[in-house]
């Protein structure tokens, strides 16, 4: 029997037009241009500006680019899944405006929270569907305006993260591309060092919340990067392992990190 796999036929990709460029960042919070770059590796980030938009506004602009590229209708489209840690709303889904707003019409559709790993959660859960052949054609989406979350008075964060989309489609292939194989994991334990502490279920918003800050990101860097770095490199030997693969065979490495020196570290 050939075997399917599911196959990244098209991507696309969308940031605001808005630049905050490190320059910008030194007259909002104690830091400079050397700092960051020689910390951080970054030079600017995008961020979405404009009353009442989110993620899904971003996301929209990912898949409709997406469709025009690959000459795909929505009306082909069986199922959307999208990343992200900064929904429009609770609820619906940022999936579903995505779709309402790109045309995509009854059709499956809902959001992963997975953080940094986002995408690749959405990617992997993506995969199974093209592979038992329940669905041809799936668009995995990563959408986050992080802006909307980032305390611009905290040098340690607010100079990592920026806003944008990114949307892949996913097709049957039985040539011998597409996913071969992947490895999920996460660790709870981690909590203290980096979370939003306000807006869930265990501390709804109150002005209390608010006073205290809660509702941004919060990040212990030391803890992080060494999680990031060594959980990084292990999970990336043992898929190699797992496949017959060792670092000779591997062209490109693609991290989800913020940070230059996790990246080379790795």
């Amino acid at each position: 029997m050939t075997q399917i796999r599911a196959s990244i036929t098209g991507i696309q990709g969308y940031v605001p037009d808005y630049i905050l460029t490190n320059a910008e960042l030194e007259q909002m919070v104690a830091t400079n241009d050397e700092w960051i770059v020689s910390r951080t590796g970054i030079k600017e980030r995008h961020i979405l500006k404009g009353e009442g938009l989110g993620s899904s506004h971003m996301g929209a602009k990912a898949v409709k680019g997406l469709l025009e590229k690959t000459g795909t209708s929505p009306d082909e489209i069986e199922l959307l899944i999208c990343a992200t840690t900064t929904p429009d709303y609770i609820f619906p889904a940022t999936a579903n405006l995505i779709c309402d707003m790109v045309g995509i019409r009854n059709v499956g559709g809902f959001d992963i929270n997975a953080a940094c790993s986002g995408f690749v959660y959405a990617l992997t859960l993506a995969s199974q569907f093209i592979e038992t052949g329940k669905y041809k054609k799936i668009i995995v989406v990563g959408a986050d305006k992080m802006s909307s979350i980032v305390d611009y008075t905290d040098r340690k964060t607010c100079v990592l993260f920026g806003d944008g989309a990114g949307a892949v489609l996913l097709e049957p292939d039985t040539e011998g591309n597409g996913v071969i194989d992947s490895i999920i994991r996460s660790d709870g334990a981690g909590q203290p060092y980096l979370n939003q502490k306000g807006g869930g279920s265990r501390y709804p918003p109150t002005q209390e919340t608010i006073d205290n800050n809660w509702h941004t990101i919060y990040q212990d860097g030391a803890q992080v990067f060494k999680f990031a770095v060594k959980n990084m490199a292990d999970i990336a030997a043992e898929i190699m392992e797992k496949n017959g693969l060792t670092g000779d065979n591997v062209a490109w490495l693609v991290p989800h990190q913020a940070n230059k020196r996790i990246i080379e570290a790795t």
